[in-house]
């Protein structure tokens, strides 16, 4: 819906809202379902009916707990049954300036400023390690944004009296306190109220009247900053950009105008903007962000433009680049089978409106923003949210690298004619061990993003996985793999709870980068040795059928399980003895 894309139509959003969540409710298939509190220092009601919106937008369905109105502290220092009875999976503090119980004076010293500023910081240190004790899950928390006024004019930001510059201090000690907790983020509250105008933001109006933290129209801004936050958590980002060229890495028509009669670089304004985009681009890599290329074009002319001097992308910088004339929707196809991505993980950029709407129509799940001027690329991207960062794993850092070894390994197996020789000749080493503290958040991370091979769709939080390791009735494995062209880092997980002689594996996934390289084989043959040294003698392995899944069906037998029986819904249970499993000798060198 295009209310969601950048500029957000808040007026849909906000009076047409029922109509708008009967749709995406109808249109919802296998959503994911969250419990979200929301801990509120003002009104939250329409927060939460925006935020619900926007979360139903990113496939996650969500129930709310709100607490009375300015009651955040209460209910999280001192409980409420039925905030203990809800138990939520993430919990969002939506408070502001207003919320700040003691503002300094100029009759202050600046000890008194320093004992003031501890005291409030520690009240919501307070409530955030209360929190995190008895709930264990995300907790997000907005900064502070700033009223639309300042008492001593510029002097409010440098004085330590200045409200501002209160505020300011207070901001930074909460950001110092996310970078030493995990599981706990940052709603930039401060950033949105700039962004969307201070003045119109803090109109008094709207807090006097009905008690908003802000004016009515930024709700939906509010809302759409946290479910990208929520969406991120549970693997629901984007995972590619995927670029035309001509007029949208650079200004012209390389084909017509020449690598010479390209605007991009310091020569003219238009060439400076289109540098700037090219530079944006490049640093969403170093968030794992892969790029790739869909371009009419051909391809002499494509390589020639982006290798042209001032241009900041090279052709290195994307896994993948399509410059021919077929239709952009089937290169974009072409382009997710090649790097084993649901059409979901994309966001195709393209300034012309007529190739937009047929990827729109064609790949559905594809974002397509609409591209307004280059100018506005950036911000549109970039308020999109489509690329929400809340962890950073090595994984993430080093994704196009992976994806280029990826295409090398696939192109050298066209030289062999044996499917066998081809795996010998990749030099493979795979490290399968229990999980490891190194390694709780790239597994967590992988437990969320992984939707093809993926059994049951377990989602976990570095919590969950943290309590799965630590627990005696679970067996949990982790694999990391190697080959001659580079390291593809932990690409699969295995949970199986025990319960006498029969271990039951409730999460089984790998990263599709690495199909059919007979890691799956692997991590069998490491499954039954550590059953059977557990004293196990039956393994149970369950399939839950989504939209995304069902490249694993018969996963189970071709491991050699036995089905025991399938529901309606493709749901079905599969049984392994292990007196009779023949270890599955894969291509692969193992450390165990």
């Amino acid at each position: 819906m295009q209310c969601f894309d950048y500029p957000l139509d808040t007026e849909q959003l906000l009076r047409k809202k029922r109509r708008i969540r009967r749709e995406l409710t109808a249109q919802l298939t296998n959503p994911l379902h969250k419990k979200i509190a929301i801990l509120g220092g003002s009104t939250t009601n329409e927060v939460a009916d925006q935020l619900g919106l926007f979360l139903l937008n990113y496939g996650i369905e969500a129930e709310f707990y709100q607490s009375e109105y300015g009651q955040y502290w209460q209910d999280a220092m001192f409980g409420s049954p039925e905030l203990d009875e809800f138990h939520p999976d993430v919990i969002y503090i939506h408070t502001s300036w207003r919320n700040i119980t003691a503002f300094p004076t100029t009759a202050d010293a600046p000890e008194s400023v320093q004992a003031m500023l501890d005291a409030e910081v520690s009240r919501f240190e307070a409530m955030w390690q209360a929190l995190e004790q008895k709930f264990g899950c995300p907790i997000i928390q907005n900064n502070f944004d700033r009223p639309n006024y300042r008492l001593m004019g510029n002097r409010d930001i440098w004085d330590p009296r200045g409200r501002s510059n209160f505020i300011s201090r207070m901001n930074q000690r909460f950001y110092d306190y996310a970078a030493a907790h995990e599981h706990f983020y940052i709603n930039d509250l401060d950033y949105l109220s700039a962004d969307y105008g201070l003045t119109a933001w803090g109109d008094a109006f709207f807090w006097h009247m009905y008690k908003y933290a802000m004016c009515l129209d930024a709700i939906p801004s509010v809302a759409n900053s946290v479910a990208n936050i929520i969406k991120s958590l549970y693997g629901r980002n984007k995972k590619a950009l995927v670029l035309d060229l001509d007029n949208t890495l650079w200004g012209g028509i390389v084909g017509d105008d020449g690598v010479d009669g390209l605007a991009i670089g310091p020569e003219m304004p238009e060439g400076q903007v289109y540098a700037e985009f090219q530079s944006y681009c490049k640093a969403l890599k170093s968030i794992g962000v892969i790029l790739a290329v869909d371009s009419k074009n051909e391809e002499a002319n494509a390589l020639a433009g982006l290798n042209h001097p001032d241009g900041v992308l090279r052709p290195e910088d994307f896994v993948a680049i399509k410059a021919n004339w077929e239709p952009k929707d089937q290169n974009l196809k072409a382009i997710a089978a090649e790097l084993s991505l649901g059409a979901d993980s994309f966001v195709f950029a393209d300034d012309n409106p007529a190739e937009r709407a047929i990827v729109a129509a064609q790949v559905p799940g594809a974002a397509v923003p609409v591209l307004d001027g280059v100018e506005n690329y950036i911000k549109t991207l970039d308020h999109g949210g489509y690329f929400e960062v809340t962890a950073l794993s090595k994984e993430d850092l080093n994704k196009t690298a992976l994806y280029h070894a990826k295409a090398q390994a696939a192109a050298a197996q066209a030289a062999f004619a044996d499917y066998g020789e081809y795996l010998d000749s990749l030099e493979m080493t795979a490290v399968i061990r229990r999980f490891e503290p190194l390694y709780m958040q790239r597994i967590a991370q992988l437990t969320n993003k992984s939707n093809q091979f993926n059994l049951t769709t377990l989602r976990c939080s570095e919590d969950d996985i943290r309590r799965m390791a630590e627990s005696g009735e679970h067996l949990c494995l982790y694999g990391k793999l190697a080959d001659k062209f580079g390291d593809n880092g932990v690409v699969t997980v295995m949970d199986g709870v025990q319960q006498g002689t029969t271990l039951t594996l409730d999460l089984w996934l790998m990263s599709c980068r690495v199909l059919k390289r007979g890691m799956e084989d692997a991590m069998m043959d490491a499954v039954v040795s550590d059953a059977v040294a557990r004293g196990v003698t039956t393994v149970v392995g369950w399939y839950y059928p989504t939209a995304k899944n069902a490249m694993v069906r018969d996963f189970y037998a071709q491991m050699g399980f036995t089905k025991v029986s399938e529901g309606e819904d493709g749901t079905a249970e599969w049984r392994l003895e292990i007196a009779g499993y023949q270890p599955r000798s894969p291509h692969i060198k193992i450390e165990r």
